[in-house]
């Protein structure tokens, strides 16, 4: 299982395991920050990969940079991108250009990691189909169900829409469609009556 330690959660919670080297033609990595640990966790398992492996690198939202140590792993490919929008073109083409036996990894946060999943699942791999290994922060890219803007890299429970300005709740619903955690107005019912923000997801 992943080394990071999630509290208990409803079924829809996704669980992470660890990376491990696929059989296959081609090994397309995709990580942000600490999830580049991760990455070469699984390439110091063996030489094996280099020569079919593509990574794209986006350096994590808190400064983490380890694009150095990708790039030392002498990879057929490596790209570092500034976000995961920059890079979803690039994604985009290496899943739609891919031959029978590509295999995907995924690694670092749950947004990134989420994302990846459904550009995947768009091209027609199963969610299965993508290895998925959590490092770094636990922040939860969420949706606000009201107004259906989506707000990255949140920390604190309520949180302030980043869209329309509601008071969220953070529910542990996970939506595999939207890549997104469930964000819900939390004083529907007591228009102003919000508790204090406490962060939960560091």
């Amino acid at each position: 299982m992943t080394k990071t330690v999630f509290e208990p959660a409803i079924p829809s919670r996704p669980t992470y395991g660890v990376l491990t080297p696929g059989v296959g033609s081609a090994h397309l990595f995709v990580a942000d920050g600490e999830g580049a640990d991760a990455v070469c966790d699984l390439f110091a398992q063996g030489e094996g990969l280099k020569a079919s492996s593509h990574i794209i690198y986006i350096p994590g939202a808190n400064g983490c940079d380890r694009s150095a140590a990708l790039q030392a792993l002498g990879v057929a490919q490596f790209h570092r991108s500034p976000s995961f929008a920059a890079a979803q073109s690039r994604l985009a083409k290496v899943l739609a250009d891919a031959h029978m036996g590509l295999q995907v990894y995924a690694a670092g946060t749950e947004g990134l990691m989420a994302q990846v999943a459904a550009a995947a699942q768009h091209a027609g791999l199963p969610y299965e189909a993508v290895q998925m290994e959590h490092r770094g922060s636990l922040a939860r890219r969420v949706q606000c169900v009201h107004c259906k803007g989506v707000t990255e890299n949140v920390t604190l429970d309520p949180f302030v829409c980043s869209h329309c300005g509601l008071s969220l709740f953070v529910r542990d619903h996970f939506s595999r469609r939207l890549a997104a955690f469930q964000g819900v107005n939390i004083d529907a019912e007591d228009p102003g009556l919000v508790p204090a923000s406490v962060e939960r997801f560091k």
